[in-house]
């Protein structure tokens, strides 16, 4: 019995300094002098991906990293992603952080007033991003998103968007218009009695003219005011993005005269009502401009050049703003 009690007395202490060392292992920094970027393939095994980092110095027993996961059963947990380990990291909290894929954050910046090819422009300069949407244009982009066809202008919400490598310029976009979804469906709920929009799309359309009329804070109100009181007195919008919109790329930086007076769908000097699309991507206080205009009756406006309007209430003090501002 003597000999069979020192066996199993010498085998517990055996497993029990395993323990310890594995512990103390598991737990003890990474040999880091500074952060390393690392990346777990979609479908990589956890035994390749610890190689992996043996090979780049992170992780100085691979064998033991993953027989601990697996032991545990987060091995199949991980999430595949481009993550950071950094000095101080241990072989439990980064793996803690493969679980809960708490990967490298990137972020890309949709602009108020943008156009979507700028948009799109800035989702293709960014290399953290997979790109699917070359050659998509803007009648066709909502259909290739997989959302309800139709022009995709003013149709995503201009914001900071946070992305983990891999996303997809196509999910940004997504985003965005979801967001922009909820931001016009909860601003038309609670709009002002009296608008001249039928359909929170119109709404949308007006906020555009609005967004690209002013970065003004407090003009935004007041120029939604002059464009509600022209629609309710059926007189036309007249205003310049639009006309310039509708130019498009042959648009040289120089409105003239036969810009104006050129036909265009989106010419609002010489056709009555809203454009048919909106004409930029729209912030969230242009588009609560629009459903609650300042009080007032003013009928023009005029840039002063100093980023703030000038408004009237006729065409003679409107004539006279012209002058002083703009012709000068």
């Amino acid at each position: 019995m003597l000999p069979l009690l020192l066996c199993s007395t010498a085998l517990a202490a055996v497993l029990l300094a395993s323990w310890l060392f594995v512990k103390h292992w598991y737990t003890s920094p990474l040999a880091l002098t500074e952060p390393v970027r690392i990346e777990l393939s979609s479908g990589q095994s956890f035994s390749s991906f610890s190689e992996q980092l043996a090979a780049m110095g992170i992780i100085d027993n691979p064998s033991l990293w993953t027989w601990q996961a697996r032991l545990s059963g987060q091995a199949r947990a991980v999430k595949a992603g481009e993550y950071l380990v950094v000095p101080g990291d241990s072989p439990e909290s980064l793996l803690d952080r493969l679980i809960r894929g708490e990967g490298i954050t990137y972020q890309v910046q949709l602009i108020e007033g943008w156009t979507v090819q700028q948009a799109l422009g800035a989702l293709r300069a960014h290399d953290a991003l997979v790109h699917e949407l070359e050659g998509v244009d803007v009648n066709t982009l909502l259909s290739v998103l997989g959302l309800p066809p139709g022009h995709a202008e003013g149709m995503f919400f201009p914001d900071t968007y946070q992305f983990q490598r891999g996303a997809s310029d196509a999910d940004i976009l997504r985003r965005a218009y979801a967001k922009l979804q909820q931001e016009l469906a909860a601003a038309w709920e609670s709009r002002d009695a009296g608008l001249p929009y039928s359909t929170p799309y119109e709404a949308l359309i007006a906020a555009s003219l609005i967004e690209k009329e002013t970065g003004r804070e407090s003009d935004r109100a007041r120029i939604a005011q002059v464009f509600v009181t022209r629609l309710n007195r059926g007189m036309r919008l007249q205003t310049d993005p639009s006309v310039i919109y509708g130019v498009g790329s042959a648009f040289n930086g120089d409105l003239t005269r036969s810009h104006l007076r050129e036909d265009t769908v989106y010419n609002t000097y010489t056709r009555k009502g809203l454009p048919p699309t909106p004409i930029a991507l729209v912030g969230i206080n242009s588009l609560k401009a629009a459903l609650h205009p300042a009080p007032g009756e003013y009928l023009y406006f005029v840039a002063r050049g100093d980023g703030s309007s000038e408004f009237s209430l006729s065409l003679e003090e409107h004539q006279l703003a012209v002058r002083k501002y703009q012709l000068q």
